[in-house]
């Protein structure tokens, strides 16, 4: 868990991800149409990554990916992020991020 805190902590935006998921392809398709530059962690494409998604799911995750880290801040999954941006504080929470600027 500590390991994927460290990494959700890297960048103003990290999403963890897998290499086949349409889902997760399409929330980082979203938040860099807002112009943002995520790094992005696909756990079935690194060693670790069993570890990767055992602490994902210690952390709470429902779903293993995507799984999205803005502002060092655990936001959620594909869920939560759409919600965000339905509502219109998806940008803002960027904003605030320093991942984006206006």
């Amino acid at each position: 868990m500590e390991m994927v805190m460290k990494l959700g902590a890297q960048s103003p935006v990290v999403i963890f991800s897998r290499s086949t998921c349409c889902i997760s392809h399409s929330i980082e398709t979203l938040i860099r149409n807002f112009g943002a530059n995520p790094i992005v962690y696909e756990p079935d494409r690194v060693q670790n990554g069993k570890e990767l998604e055992r602490a994902l799911v210690e952390l709470g995750c429902q779903q293993i990916v995507p799984v999205v880290f803005i502002g060092n801040e655990l936001v959620g999954g594909s869920n939560e992020i759409m919600s965000l941006n339905i509502r219109g504080k998806l940008k803002q929470l960027l904003i605030k991020a320093n991942a984006i600027w206006v």
